[in-house]
């Protein structure tokens, strides 16, 4: 056994490496396991054809470094996988992160024993640590369909987020992929480009609005260097913790002809600013929704040349933002190449029946096929924790105390876990994730310090400030429009996953007022806390 820990992280992503340089600042001795045999976690596994941020690179990156921003440059505005894992590769490095890591190693189970944890990894070891924190990620732990008959496909089978490191030819192959989420849109795109053919299984359609991606100019990347801990301080103002300004108001205080100006300004900006710098209600008012549904999908008619594919690409009877809004980088244009077919397997077209040894069975078609990829998204948010046997006092497991919801303490502690961090855990924002992770990782490692200066063996959510926290997310997202997303199976209410209980698992309160409320509790004391000396 491995004693002389004070600390066991678990995942070398943006969470790992942030949380362990911020442990050795404070002189603790710690430890990373990582699954994979390299840095950067989400960033590592999914390297699928498209593979790219979301956000726009100058506020997706790591600030506790005035050398690390000054050091790195960005080539463009939404940087691909290979780059993403280039810069988390530069962090390691610059640190010197990689000696206290182990990768090819996966955390089997975790123990908590008097006052400290034991963790077992797959390689047999034993370590004992008196602290856990965990950074494993919202989407990480790969959800697969249970289609009959998948192991009997005779082509090549691949999971978007377990790709190949080496790459996959799809030269002259007939290719099928199944899902349309934020992967699908990334994905169908570049497939396209290779295969001989390309065809879409799409039960639920999404809004896609293009990200509108493009290379960063010299003065651009000087200027937002210099401006970067004024944009980070704006992030972290910010609802979704994004350095963007507000909205016009009201879209229905607009007129049609207005609206539809702002709309288009929106459209050419592209990302997540459709969102959030076009009104500031879209996620509130059912017209205001509407109104830039409708428009998105006016956009969508414009794009795809056939009306008929162009209608099954069209959401309807979900809000725009009811399930996570991807962004496009020439998605609705693929939809018009000739290698390219879609086939609706929703409830009204023809389900998916089986995987057969040639390829899909519909409920009216065979469709054969060389290569199958699946891009069926993940067991969000709670997954990649309950994949671990991890036990609290009396052998509770996590798994068993959140069988009916998640429970947590602003998304970082655990009642009957003592010890247990976890850094943007259940019921924590969703919202552009590195600014969350380092004001997590700030948190933590301040309660650590607090901690050891003050000789507390134990820290602890009360049962109260669990529960308290978990009636205050779900009064978060009741003025929203985000709860309808259940009927198309979002997995912001776990509803992509069978048997899992259906409520909302992230806090939609504003990461700017989580911030505020986890500043609350230490300037208090680490109200919620039972600390135990």
């Amino acid at each position: 056994m491995n004693d002389d820990l004070d600390l066991v992280i678990v995942g070398a992503g943006f969470a790992g490496l942030a949380m362990l340089h911020r442990a050795r600042e404070s002189g603790l001795r710690a430890r990373v396991i990582e699954a994979g045999s390299g840095v950067g976690g989400t960033w590592f596994w999914n390297r699928y054809p498209g593979a790219r941020t979301d956000s726009e690179c100058y506020y997706y990156q790591l600030s506790f470094s005035k050398e690390l921003v000054q050091e790195w440059t960005w080539s463009e505005r939404y940087p691909g996988q290979p780059e993403m894992l280039r810069y988390l590769d530069f962090v390691a490095d610059k640190f010197d992160l990689r000696r206290d890591i182990t990768f090819s190693t996966r955390v089997t189970a975790m123990e908590f024993r008097e006052d400290g944890w034991d963790v077992t990894t797959d390689s047999g070891e034993l370590l004992r640590a008196k602290w856990i924190v965990t950074g494993l990620g919202f989407l990480t732990h790969p959800h697969v369909p249970e289609f009959p008959g998948l192991d009997s496909f005779a082509g090549d089978l691949y999971l978007t987020c377990r790709w190949p490191a080496e790459g996959v030819d799809l030269a002259g192959k007939r290719v099928g992929i199944i899902g349309t989420g934020a992967t699908g849109v990334q994905a169908i795109p570049i497939i396209a480009q290779e295969a001989a053919s390309l065809t879409v299984f799409q039960r639920t359609p999404n809004y896609v609005v293009p990200a509108q991606n493009r290379p960063l100019e010299p003065d651009e990347i000087a200027d937002l260097k210099a401006r970067h801990y004024e944009i980070l301080a704006k992030a972290r103002g910010h609802s979704f913790a994004m350095p963007f300004d507000p909205g016009h108001g009201p879209a229905m205080e607009f007129d049609e002809e207005e609206r539809r100006r702002i709309f288009e300004d929106g459209w050419a900006r592209g990302g997540f600013r459709f969102l959030f710098e076009t009104f500031d209600d879209l996620i509130l008012d059912p017209d205001a929704n509407e109104a830039a549904a409708e428009f998105i999908r006016s956009k969508i008619r414009e794009i795809v040349y056939d009306p008929e594919v162009a209608e099954l690409l069209s959401p309807r009877g979900y809000p725009y933002s009811g399930k996570r809004p991807p962004a496009g980088h020439d998605y609705y244009e693929a939809y018009n190449r000739d290698n390219v077919t879609l086939v609706d397997v929703s409830a009204k077209g023809a389900p998916i029946r089986e995987i057969t040894p040639a390829g899909v069975r519909t409920a009216d078609a065979e469709y054969e096929f060389d290569v199958l990829v699946l891009a069926t998204g993940f067991d969000a948010v709670t997954g990649a924790l309950t994949a671990i046997d991890v036990r609290g006092r009396d052998g509770l497991t996590l798994k068993e105390k959140w069988l009916d919801a998640p429970k947590t303490y602003l998304g970082l502690t655990v009642a009957g876990f003592p010890n247990l961090f976890t850094i943007s855990g259940p019921m924590s924002p969703f919202a552009n994730l590195p600014v969350c992770i380092e004001k997590n990782v700030e948190w933590i490692g301040n309660v650590l310090d607090h901690a050891r200066a003050e000789g507390v063996r134990t820290v602890e959510a009360t049962e109260e400030a669990e529960a308290d926290w978990g009636r205050r997310v779900q009064e978060a997202v009741e003025p929203t429009l985000l709860t309808l997303g259940e009927g198309v199976h979002s997995w912001f209410t776990g509803a992509n996953i069978p048997g899992k209980a259906h409520v909302v698992n992230v806090w939609f309160g504003g990461a700017n007022n989580y911030f505020a409320a986890c500043d609350e509790v230490a300037e208090r004391g680490y109200e919620g806390l039972r600390l135990t000396r």
